[in-house]
């Protein structure tokens, strides 16, 4: 009887399928959608198109058989080189350089080709925004969700909001170790203790104090962590890291999402704008490469993404007006603003001082 594939094995094979298919797909779709401008432009002709389409073959081809597999091998085989790198994700890397910038150059390629002609037939205004950066989304998301379990609880879930109420009932108060220290020369008042009895009695108090202090603080926290939740589902207070990490990705690439769909805006498509606009959307892709918990991420966004989109979104209203949300440029300055604040004015000793707000 043949011997079932493990999880972890599944999980792997579905795990390579998907990052491989999301390598392929935006690549096809683009340089088929490229192929049919190529041919609308040169008046039918189908050399052109079948060109493109074989480019397109020939390209998936020597990039699966010369880096991708050999990286996936290289990756599966040195597991334990990779899991001391913490700072940087190659697997990312390759797919950006490999699959985004084909992409983006295909793009401006065909603004360019069409300008150039003056005829006018196609801003491929969905394919950036809904297949390129989706890809590139769930590649993301399938290499943050690698140690995470598909099934059960997720490895060091917070069970506070699975506790149904708090455990601890009462507290008794401790008495200090001087009340229970035997009286010598007949009573309290008078008493001649030796100083070995009074600094032991000092630091017993102490000590005794301290751990009711602790045990009061502690019990406290408990009682306000530990709350009970009997008046509502419990499905509203559970928390999950699985769930949360599906939504915090889509959230950190809305900024770059808006950005390509400007490119879409048949004035930018058509306009010396439309590189720019391209060229700062990339680089702020190259982001997905260090790993989200990486100290480095917040400079680097910054420097990457949220000052230069600041600049050109400023510069595009001014030449086409509103194509972009002004929601988008607050929050590119803000973050700027936010950043030279707290990073770098907030060290200096006049931010210091304690009488300043």
């Amino acid at each position: 009887m043949a011997r079932m594939p493990s999880t972890s094995t599944v999980k792997l094979i579905v795990y390579e399928v998907l990052q491989f298919a999301f390598l392929c797909v935006p690549i096809f779709v683009v340089l088929e959608r490229f192929a049919s401008l190529m041919r609308a432009v040169r008046s039918g002709d189908t050399t052109a198109y079948w060109l493109v389409v074989a480019v397109s073959i020939a390209y998936v081809t020597t990039v699966t058989l010369f880096v991708w597999a050999p990286l996936k091998f290289f990756i599966l085989k040195s597991r334990r080189f990779f899991t001391d790198i913490t700072n940087w994700r190659p697997v990312t890397l390759a797919y950006v350089l490999l699959s985004t910038l084909p992409c983006f150059a295909i793009l401006l390629a065909s603004s360019k080709v069409q300008v150039d002609t003056g005829n006018f037939f196609d801003v491929f205004t969905e394919l950036p925004v809904s297949l390129v950066l989706f890809a590139l989304i769930c590649v993301d998301i399938v290499e943050r969700i690698r140690p995470y379990r598909l099934r059960g609880q997720a490895d060091g879930l917070d069970s506070d909001f699975e506790l149904s109420g708090p455990v601890l009932t009462h507290l008794e108060q401790v008495s200090s170790v001087s009340a229970q220290l035997p009286q010598v020369n007949g009573g309290e008042n008078g008493a001649a203790v030796s100083p070995e009895v009074r600094s032991m009695s000092a630091s017993g108090r102490w000590r005794a104090m301290d751990g009711y202090n602790m045990s009061r603080t502690s019990s406290t926290a408990y009682l306000y962590s530990s709350r009970s939740h009997s008046g509502s589902p419990r499905i509203f207070w559970a928390r999950d890291p699985r769930h949360e990490l599906f939504l915090d990705t889509f959230l950190f690439w809305l900024d770059t999402v808006e950005m390509v769909r400007v490119g879409g805006v048949r004035e930018v498509f058509y306009s010396a704008w439309i590189f720019p606009v391209y060229i700062l959307a990339f680089i702020s892709t190259l982001r997905v490469v260090v790993a989200p918990n990486s100290p480095l991420l917040a400079s680097l966004g910054v420097l990457s993404q949220d000052l230069p989109f600041l600049v050109v979104r400023i510069s595009l209203v001014v030449v086409f007006g509103y194509v972009t949300p002004l929601l988008y440029v607050m929050k590119n300055l803000l973050v700027c603003l936010t950043f030279v604040y707290f990073m770098l004015l907030t060290k200096l000793k006049v931010f210091s001082r304690g009488s300043m707000f």
